[in-house]
């Protein structure tokens, strides 16, 4: 029987911690780091932050907006940074954030989810702006490969706010923040597939999961946190840590009994620490996590 997602995160958990280094190779970044903004100096980047990471984190996350603006080659250096990753034994979350419907949104699971793909990853960040409905395809392809989802639904910029508090007005989930619905709709997908499997040993995560941005107030967006921690929990992808201005030692206040279930996402508060200081920034922040692990 393939081991679902959420079972593999919540080994890595228990591992590594809850610690997720984020490789983003900003230009300014590269530059700190002594390296060209070229497709050489992005594979040196990734290279280097996947060895620091091995071993000290269970989880990296490739921001892949800045691979692809490479082209081709940033592309190809991307799937090169995701295989040495996946082959030194961290999960990798594809932050790629796509969405769309029917065949196209399925496609795009494909690419990152398919095992064996050139771009195959643990995880990808997806967009449900059409709807969790829409996303059946995805869902079934990773629940199929062990594979898993992290759904955008309370996000960290501001520019968000509005949309994602919107109250719906009517339908099934009429009453509901529009990040409230993704949380229930998403929540609801884990417990009927656990509950359909039978054969399957309840887990204490399920394989879809949300992104709730750490500078989110998530009770402005009718998001209870009691609800998030209902076995099977729906792994949380928060980024907001760091740069952004959460605190790690804020992780208990924020998510509450979620907690345990919160993968606190980090990138540029480590990779600043550049080439020579990212292993004892990873190691540093890491321990910092698991201080405040609920």
């Amino acid at each position: 029987m393939t081991v679902g997602f959420g079972d593999r995160l919540a080994a890595a958990f228990d591992a590594h911690g809850q610690l997720c280094v984020g490789i983003d190779p900003h230009g300014f970044l590269l530059e700190q780091w002594g390296l060209a903004d070229t497709a050489s100096g992005l594979r040196e980047f990734g290279l280097r932050a996947v060895d620091a990471a091995a071993g000290a984190v269970g989880v990296v996350k490739p921001q892949v907006a800045f691979f692809e603006r490479h082209g081709a080659a940033g592309y190809a250096v991307l799937e090169e940074v995701i295989a040495a990753a996946r082959a030194a034994g961290l999960l990798v979350i594809a932050d790629a954030k796509r969405g769309d419907v029917g065949s196209s949104v399925e496609a795009y699971a494909q690419a990152w989810l398919t095992p064996g793909a050139p771009l195959e990853a643990d995880a990808m960040t997806i967009c449900a702006y059409q709807g969790v409905g829409s996303l059946a395809a995805p869902i079934a392809l990773a629940h199929d490969t062990g594979k898993g989802l992290f759904v955008l639904a309370a996000t960290s910029n501001p520019e968000s706010f509005a949309l994602q508090r919107a109250v719906l007005g009517d339908g099934p989930g009429a009453g509901r923040t529009v990040a409230a619905s993704i949380v229930e709709d998403v929540a609801a997908v884990n417990r009927e597939r656990q509950d359909a499997d039978s054969r399957r040993e309840e887990s204490s995560m399920g394989s879809i999961g949300i992104v709730l941005g750490a500078t989110a107030k998530l009770g402005e967006y009718g998001i209870g946190l009691q609800q998030l921690s209902a076995r099977p929990a729906a792994p949380v992808l928060a980024p907001g840590f760091g740069h952004q201005g959460a605190r790690y030692e804020q992780l208990p206040e924020l998510y509450g009994p979620a907690a345990p279930y919160v993968l606190v996402s980090a990138s540029r508060s480590i990779l600043a620490a550049g080439p020579s200081g990212i292993a004892d920034a990873i190691r540093v922040q890491a321990a910092e996590v698991a201080r405040w692990r609920g």
